[in-house]
């Protein structure tokens, strides 16, 4: 039987373009199941749109939901480079600081030798002592035969040594150069020894340091507070003025001279408005992704992916139920007390004069309004807690998002099954058509030799000349 690419040759039909012009009407049928997936595909890119626009603003309302918010306050210095931070323990006040001296770190030398890595005179040590000004010592072990350079590096590699070490050429020698990691009096290297096994202390040259400016003594930080003086073995001070960190790294001090600076504890209202407007700028994000989800628009006949959705019809409900219910029992109950009102479209739009005079002057009544008493006593808590549910395994967004792919699913079961049938149809009209042509064919040859033989008998009878 001939193949498709034979189809008519020995018909003389075109058989070939019939069976495609058949094939393409019957792959036809899959074009509105094709067009389907399309739209669950873009139903669920859609509710992608939505749930994002829905973290948003849950993001938002985690800010306003915090009391910690209402209760901020932040350090403004004015003076010397003396920086300070606030906490939440902070109360609204003016300190004038003074600074004497910062906190430094002791140093200390040793005494000289020629080269870094000759085998020292130690007298049969084993141990390098490290005293502190606090009278706290630290040992290290050493080799009998130790260097300069095996020296430093013992102690570097003893994480509990509290000092850095490292060689000075002093361009007549080469010496061990201690510096204390921490600073402070206590934390400061007052000595170094050399011990033996018998716990004698060594002597010799090398064993400690006889030069003017081979040591320096770490010192405390030296600052009064509103006149109260005040001692710290850091330059980061904790605790001078209640939650607050004051620090002097970046300060230069002359010998003799004294950087004063004010400090004043401000409430932060700037961070409570931020912290508002944002809530308002997150839900009218979130309301104009919906408007444009489920617009439609009659002049160029555009319908939005997700007009007259159920899962959106319910969740612009419990929002709007949310948010003109108010809050109970607490001094502020409406949003339109805090200056912020609905509009027609349903957004919300701030009154920054009414707002901004609530963050200075009532932090307390909106703390009670967004925050309440519990994490869901709030306005913002119990947005929260819906938007959480929406969002949740079992929530109206998820159902949703989940009946999409599941279509998806159905369509593509479909598809498949349509497709086989298509190709069984097909395959049957390609075995009725080699059929076909295979008869004609024969009709065509049965014909041509019974008109040669017609033709040879009117020869004979001399009917034909």
């Amino acid at each position: 039987m001939a193949t498709i690419t034979s189809l008519g040759v020995g018909s003389g039909l075109d058989l070939t373009g019939l069976l495609d012009q058949l094939q393409e009407a019957e792959r036809g049928k899959l074009v509105p199941i094709t067009r389907q997936k399309e739209q669950q595909a873009e139903k669920i890119s859609a509710y992608g749109q939505l749930q994002t626009a829905l973290n948003g603003f849950q993001d938002a309302l985690a800010k306003i939901n915090d009391p910690k918010l209402y209760q901020s306050l932040s350090a403004n210095v004015r003076g010397d480079a003396i920086k300070a931070t606030t906490t939440a323990d902070a109360l609204p006040g003016s300190y004038r600081v003074e600074v004497r001296q910062l906190a430094t770190s002791g140093t200390l030398a040793s005494g000289r030798v020629n080269e870094k890595d000759q085998i020292l005179d130690l007298q049969g040590a084993t141990k390098l002592k490290l005293t502190f000004g606090s009278g706290d010592s630290v040992d290290i072990a050493i080799a009998a035969d130790s260097t300069l350079n095996s020296i430093r590096d013992a102690i570097n590699a003893d994480k509990a040594s509290g000092v850095n070490a490292t060689i000075i050429n002093d361009g007549s020698g080469y010496r061990l150069a201690l510096s204390s990691k921490a600073t402070g009096t206590d934390a400061s290297i007052d000595s170094f020894s050399f011990v033996d096994a018998a716990g004698t202390v060594v002597t010799g040259p090398f064993a400690e340091a006889t030069e003017v400016g081979a040591k320096r003594q770490g010192q405390d930080a030296a600052l009064t507070v509103n006149g109260i003086a005040i001692s710290s073995a850091k330059n980061q001070i904790e605790g001078a003025i209640q939650g607050v960190t004051l620090n002097l790294t970046e300060l230069s001090i002359a010998e003799g001279e004294t950087a004063s600076s004010t400090v004043n504890i401000e409430r932060d209202t700037l961070k409570q408005r931020e912290a508002i407007n944002g809530f308002v700028k997150a839900f009218n994000d979130l309301k104009g992704t919906i408007g444009t989800l489920t617009a439609f628009n009659a002049e160029n006949d555009t319908v939005g992916k997700l007009l007259g959705d159920s899962a959106v019809r319910t969740i612009e409900t419990r929002l709007r139920s949310a948010l003109t219910s108010g809050v109970e029992g607490g001094e502020l109950s409406t949003l339109s007390q805090l200056g912020i009102s609905l509009q027609r479209d349903g957004t919300l739009k701030v009154d920054d004069a009414k707002l901004s005079d609530l963050v200075a002057n009532n932090p307390q009544a909106l703390s009670a309004f967004f925050a309440g008493d519990a994490r869901e006593g709030g306005l913002a808590g119990k947005l929260g807690t819906s938007i959480e549910q929406m969002l949740g395994a079992n929530g109206v967004l998820k159902g949703a998002i989940t009946g999409a792919e599941n279509r998806v699913k159905s369509l593509d079961t479909r598809y498949e099954r349509m497709e086989k049938n298509i190709e069984g149809t097909i395959a049957r009209y390609r075995s009725q058509f080699s059929q076909l042509d295979v008869m004609v064919a024969q009709m065509n040859s049965m014909s041509s030799y019974l008109t040669q033989q017609f033709d040879a008998l009117d020869a004979q009878l001399g009917r034909k000349k």
